[in-house]
């Protein structure tokens, strides 16, 4: 039994470290950990270190060097007690930073003191926005030859439009980078010692005094527009006490329009120690967030969810994970508190489920808790939900909103090589599909094959090695397969008449009206309007007409894809007394839908993806070339520290073998990171080949 500290909510951090990949995510956690003395030795993500680091448990990040699932710990750190989550920085792993900060109070976005602002810190960017989580910034990789935290301050700005500011200037960078000096106590650290664990606290070097003098007056002042005691002292020329300068970085931080920034080397154990302090004095405890519940049992009311053990029992299943003791649900206690043995009920589908054991994770390790309350956490055995699903103790049926979920851009045929092996592989599916909700698993009725789509290359292949690693499954792959889709360009009328007369009752149905183009970037797919007056089709008919056309939108005419960016509107039609019935007037609308797509400029569209690939400045024309073979559209580029930094649209269809491609071409030292950005129609004689295609395929199915 694990002795868990319980210490006053106002001393709980609970923090998502975040950003884009090999940025140093996983060190950094692992340098927490040691200066915590939750490890007892630093192991390093990549490299000869056979233990590999204690956040990246699965053998697959181990060998890879990369995370793949977020993993959960906590840590004490001057009383304070840390609940932290590591998530992984490739693209394809998205909804695992989605999960965690959409349960954590603040959040650390790491970059790399050399590339600054890439890719994927936008989207993380964009994630802690939507959760509206408070950030520190920490510039690692301070030691490496181009470092430059200055030039990343400025990335934070232009790029992500952060108000950021520094709160720790760096002593030297690259080989010269020694420490920090914290600007709210004026005071240079260094860090000593084999690991960095003896920190030495001296005057600021004079050399460096001038400098320092003046970001301190720069955070001044930007810390005076939160606060009235430093923005006054401020404007009356005085100097803020260090208690007072941090309750206003605390107060600025916490209103999500400033981010302080650290800087230091993980690697080289330089400035971690500054960053936990950082934690701790400026990112909120659960008390100082607003978590919004919606009641049930009051039309969906918003209740604002108290950080309070006494109160009734809330809290939210956002991780699932199957071991070999069966399902382990990772959940976030937002109010109330849940001892061992309790009972409590999902309000998704109101099961009452026992807690048969409660534990608290460190990595893969499991420390078994008697209770848990608001603001922590947990993991508990043998609650069998989905991910996303809310809690309670029964007295009350509460909801919170789940997570994002970005739509799938690729999938893959997939069968077990062996046959005997069917079974397995049924369960791994079923497994997969649960604690991740970007992984999708269908059956392809016409080919008869099982369909797998995810947000990546890396993605799927991920998945496919697990099958084999942990359930002794061999898959054959078939060739990936893009998700396209169809919509319209243009207004479509139509007017259809359902008749059928077969003995006994017929079926009648007359539907009319217009199909309309919706923006793509709307992010709705479907919408239906009711234009029907003097009851020309009976109210009660109205919901069968759509749900005519639903089923139409799911498989599009010209290729078979899914139907996207349409508004149906219904405004005249005519029924019969006794032929009239839902079945024929969903009929009459599947067929309407058919006949204005016809006439609505029908195109295929296909996923864009953003692209950014980085190589040695000397191969930049192959990279540029490469990335206009593929048909894409270059919007960006870049020369930094020797490196250039290529950003473009480009179509997915095209960058199947990218990754073998570019690294011939640059003797393996370029790297990409690609993620979904928008839908685009497919150019028109490409468009026209894929009808081809299909409409063989579908000769060759009927015969």
């Amino acid at each position: 039994m694990a002795v868990v500290t319980r210490v006053s909510l106002d001393k709980v951090r609970n923090i998502g470290i975040s950003a884009h990949i090999d940025s140093g995510k996983t060190t950094l956690t692992e340098r927490v950990l040691f200066y915590t003395k939750k490890i007892h030795a630093i192991h390093e993500v990549k490299g000869k270190d056979q233990v590999g680091a204690t956040m990246d448990f699965m053998d697959l990040e181990r060998e890879k060097g990369i995370t793949i699932q977020s993993a959960a710990t906590y840590c004490m750190w001057k009383g304070y007690n840390f609940n932290l989550i590591d998530t992984p920085g490739h693209v394809d792993f998205t909804i695992e930073v989605e999960r965690a900060l959409r349960v954590l109070d603040g959040a650390v976005l790491v970059l790399c003191a050399v590339a600054g602002v890439q890719s994927q810190s936008l989207t993380v960017d964009r994630q802690m926005r939507r959760y509206k989580v408070p950030r520190l910034v920490f510039i690692n990789k301070m030691d490496r030859a181009g470092a430059n935290a200055f030039r990343c301050v400025k990335m934070l700005k232009e790029k992500l439009h952060l108000n950021a500011h520094l709160i720790n200037y760096p002593i030297g960078a690259e080989d010269q980078h020694k420490g920090a000096i914290d600007l709210v106590t004026m005071r240079a650290f260094y860090f000593d010692g084999d690991n960095g664990e003896f920190i030495r606290e001296e005057d600021i070097p004079a050399e460096l005094l001038a400098d320092c003098k003046k970001y301190r007056e720069e955070l001044i002042a930007a810390v005076g527009e939160f606060d009235d005691v430093v923005g006054n002292k401020y404007v009356e020329g005085q100097e803020p006490t260090v208690e007072e300068f941090r309750a206003g970085v605390r107060k600025a931080t916490l209103s999500l329009k400033f981010a302080p920034v650290f800087c230091g080397s993980a690697y080289r154990n330089k400035g971690v120690q500054l960053l936990l302090d950082g934690v701790m004095n400026y990112l909120p405890n659960p008390m100082e967030r607003e978590n919004v519940a919606l009641d049930q049992h009051n039309n969906e009311a918003k209740v604002i969810l108290e950080s309070n053990a006494k109160k009734p029992f809330v809290g939210l299943a956002f991780k699932l994970d199957e071991t070999r003791y069966g399902q382990l649900t990772y959940m976030r206690m937002y109010q109330g508190s849940v001892a061992k043995g309790d009972f409590i009920f999902n309000s998704m589908n109101d099961r009452k489920v026992k807690v048969p054991r409660l534990v608290q994770m460190h990595a893969d390790e499991m420390h078994e808790v008697e209770e848990a309350q608001a603001g922590d956490i947990v993991a508990m055995f043998g609650v069998d939900c989905s991910s996303g699903d809310t809690f309670t103790d029964g007295t009350i049926k509460y909801t919170m909103t789940s997570m994002f979920v970005p739509n799938a851009v690729i999938s893959l045929a997939v069968q077990p090589k062996d046959k005997a092996a069917q079974n397995n592989f049924s369960k791994a599916l079923n497994k997969f599909t649960k604690e991740d909700p970007t992984f999708r698993v269908h059956r392809d009725e016409e080919s008869g094959q099982t369909i797998i789509a995810g947000m990546g290359e890396l993605h799927l292949e991920i998945y496919c090695e697990r099958m084999k690693r942990e359930y002794a499954c061999e898959v054959i792959v078939g060739k990936p397969q893009v998700a396209f889709r169809e919509t319209i360009t243009q207004k479509g009328a139509f007017n259809y008449t359902h008749k059928k007369q077969t003995g006994g009752a017929g079926q009648f149905g007359r539907v009319a009206g217009y199909m309309e183009p919706l923006p793509l970037d709307a992010g709705v797919n479907y919408e239906f309007v009711d234009d029907i007056t003097g009851g020309v089709i009976p109210r009660q008919y109205i919901p069968a007409c759509d749900k005519g056309f639903q089923e139409a939108v799911k498989e599009g005419r010209l290729i078979g894809f899914p139907i996207v960016g349409v508004r149906c509107v219904i405004n005249d039609g005519a029924y019969h007394d006794v032929d009239s019935s839902e079945q024929a007037f969903k009929t009459a609308s599947l067929m309407a839908f058919r006949e204005g797509y016809e006439r609505a400029g029908a195109v295929v569209l296909e996923p864009i993806m953003k692209l950014e690939a980085m190589a040695p400045e000397e191969f930049q024309g192959s990279v540029m070339g490469q990335i206009n073979q593929r048909r894409g559209m270059i919007m960006n580029s870049s020369t930094n520290e020797g490196f250039c930094v290529v950003e473009a649209e480009v179509p997915l269809a095209d960058m199947f073998g990218y990754a073998t491609d570019l690294r011939s071409a640059t003797q393996g030292k370029g790297e990409f990171t690609m993620e979904f950005c928008k839908y685009s129609p497919v150019p028109r004689s490409m468009q026209e080949e894929m009808i081809k295609k299909h409409q063989e395929k579908k000769a060759k199915d009927k015969k």
